[in-house]
């Protein structure tokens, strides 16, 4: 009996699976904790940034990450640890956060994260001593993190800006890679007073929502975000900016990618995503017009020199941005009558459009690049005809040259990856980034008169 009992155990044993093998397969949740505290040009210390990088870091370790931290890092400092970091998530291929609390900065429309030596009098040291945000999150994501997530709370009034610039324009949004999560503390451009506490108000709903158990990952973050605007009544606006297309949590095990597949396997058809489209902006009321202060003013000028070019160009603008299409293609009218431009040629090229003029918005298009080559508002504004007329090839070509020409823009993304997505490819990661950079740019294109959803 003992041989037959041995035998059978040794049998059972031999068909467990692997322990250690599933461990190693499972992806992991790695995290960088950063506080800087103590610049030397600022006069005070920022106790909370050190405070809150260390109840960060604990909550984190807690929920089972490999978390490094770093207190009042230098430059050299934190490009060190930033190494490790990259090593960690090329091993790990999971979830990879980074927390900066400090002082952030933006020049050229990008966000730089600032070392506690950083030595800055005028707007190029920012390039040289900072480090770039979207930088970090590209070798994230380039080290084969599956989720990034960024958590800065660095919206903070700085000693370095008052040396080059009047005001403070506060942090920049970040082009982020596809399934990615970046939580600002305060709304873009905009900057909040130094905490006079020992732990930011930010970092405290943060990490309230984060120990809420069953929630996913960015739900505890918008949860941050509507908990710091209830508690300032609307004065401190956290900012957040997602291109996630998986779920994760804080707290719960990342899933490998054998696990995924085989839940996505068993997915039935009645509990895939149904793709809703978002509802077009009503157009605006006649009291809601006549009440806007450049259109008021505008029109008054008009009434004064019917000839007034710019008055007329003007308030065809605000009427266009208002989505009172209709009204604006006569300003532009009298504008090109009188003197034509590439400007006013593209901005009735979109009002066309948006109203279904696709043959005549296609010639001022083509007009507006004609009298100016290389218009990216102009490429941008024919991709969308190209959408509408149905050419996709033709759309992915115009909104690629009007991206090559400014990587943020947002109605190129999204138009280049509808345009992908009709084509038969996967327009996702387009779509994703400019939805991360404008939720409600699906919106905007409905007002266009182009479904989200369509095929």
């Amino acid at each position: 009996m003992r041989v037959i009992f041995a035998l059978l155990l040794t049998s059972i044993v031999a068909g467990l699976p692997n322990i250690e093998a599933l461990a190693a397969d499972r992806p992991g949740k790695v995290a960088l904790i950063i506080g800087n505290a103590k610049y030397p040009d600022n006069d005070a210390i920022l106790n909370d940034a050190a405070n809150d990088a260390q109840d960060i870091a604990d909550e984190l370790k807690h929920d089972g990450f490999d978390v490094e931290k770093g207190i009042n890092l230098t430059g050299d400092g934190m490009r060190q640890a930033l190494d490790r970091f990259y090593a960690k998530v090329q091993q790990e291929r999971g979830l990879a956060v980074i927390f900066f609390s400090g002082f952030g900065i933006q020049s050229g429309r990008e966000t730089y994260l600032l070392p506690v030596d950083a030595q800055i009098w005028v707007e190029g040291d920012v390039v040289r001593d900072g480090l770039n945000l979207e930088t970090i999150l590209d070798q994230m994501n380039s080290h084969g993190a599956s989720i990034k997530v960024a958590l800065l709370d660095a919206s903070r009034r700085n000693p370095y800006e008052r040396r080059f610039r009047r005001s403070s324009m506060g942090l920049a949004p970040a082009v982020t890679p596809i399934n990615s999560l970046v939580l600002y503390s305060s709304a873009l451009g905009s900057v909040v007073t130094t905490s006079k506490n020992d732990h930011s108000l930010f970092v405290t709903e943060l990490l309230k929502e984060i120990r809420t158990p069953g929630v996913t990952g960015e739900q505890a973050l918008r949860s941050t975000q509507e908990g710091v605007i209830s508690a300032t009544q609307g004065e401190q606006v956290p900012w957040l900016s997602s291109s996630l297309i998986s779920a994760f949590s804080f707290t719960g095990p990342i899933q490998s990618v054998e696990e995924k597949r085989k839940e996505n396997d068993t997915t039935t058809d009645e509990h895939k995503v149904i793709c809703v489209p978002p509802q077009p902006y009503p157009p605006p009321s006649q009291e809601e017009l006549s009440d806007d202060p450049t259109v008021k003013e505008m029109t008054q000028r008009i009434a004064a020199n019917r000839n007034d070019q710019d008055a007329h160009f003007k308030r065809g603008r605000t009427y266009a941005i208002k989505h009172a299409y209709a009204l604006a293609v006569p300003d532009f009218d009298e504008v090109i009558r009188q003197h034509p431009d590439g400007e006013t040629y593209n901005n009735r090229c979109w009002t066309r459009a948006v109203l279904g003029d696709l043959q005549g918005a296609l010639k001022d298009c083509d007009e507006a690049l004609r009298l100016k080559p290389g218009l990216a508002v102009a490429l941008d504004s024919r991709g969308l005809v190209d959408l509408k007329l149905g050419r996709n090839a033709d759309a992915i070509r115009d909104y690629s040259a009007s991206i090559d020409k400014d990587a943020r823009s947002v109605s190129s993304l999204f138009g280049r990856g509808l345009a992908t997505r009709r084509s038969g490819g996967d327009g996702s990661f387009d779509l994703s980034l400019a939805k991360s950079m404008d939720s409600n740019i699906g919106r905007e294109f409905a007002s266009y008169g182009v479904n989200e959803c369509a095929p």
